[in-house]
């Protein structure tokens, strides 16, 4: 249960790869893949309302469209884009992916 973010460094990297050939044949639990996930890869950006607009735009999706794919309110993404509310969790890691990789990585 790894994320296929950037390692931190190629020495990292490999660490990460072992711990996740280990975390797959349960010599190492859940919790300890996190902590490998945490010490090895670059932890993902913030995204300020600028950032998150200029997302939308870029993918051409309107506020609706955006919620209905990651799965939230519209409220939340016009909170996110004027600046009241920060994205976090499993939304922040969805905007990056969405960043990263385009639409069809989420759909």
């Amino acid at each position: 249960m790894t994320n296929k973010m950037q390692a931190k460094s190629p020495i990292l990297a490999a660490v990460h790869e072992a711990a996740n050939d280990l975390h797959r044949q349960r010599f190492i639990s859940k919790r300890t893949m996190n902590q490998y996930d945490a010490l090895c890869l670059e932890p993902i950006p913030a995204y300020n309302s600028e950032d998150i607009r200029a997302m939308r735009e870029k993918l051409k999706l309107s506020q609706v469209v955006l919620a209905s794919v990651l799965n939230i309110s519209v409220s939340t993404i016009r909170k996110w884009e004027q600046g009241d509310k920060q994205p976090s969790g499993p939304s922040l890691k969805l905007l990056n992916l969405l960043d990263r990789k385009g639409l069809e990585a989420v759909l």
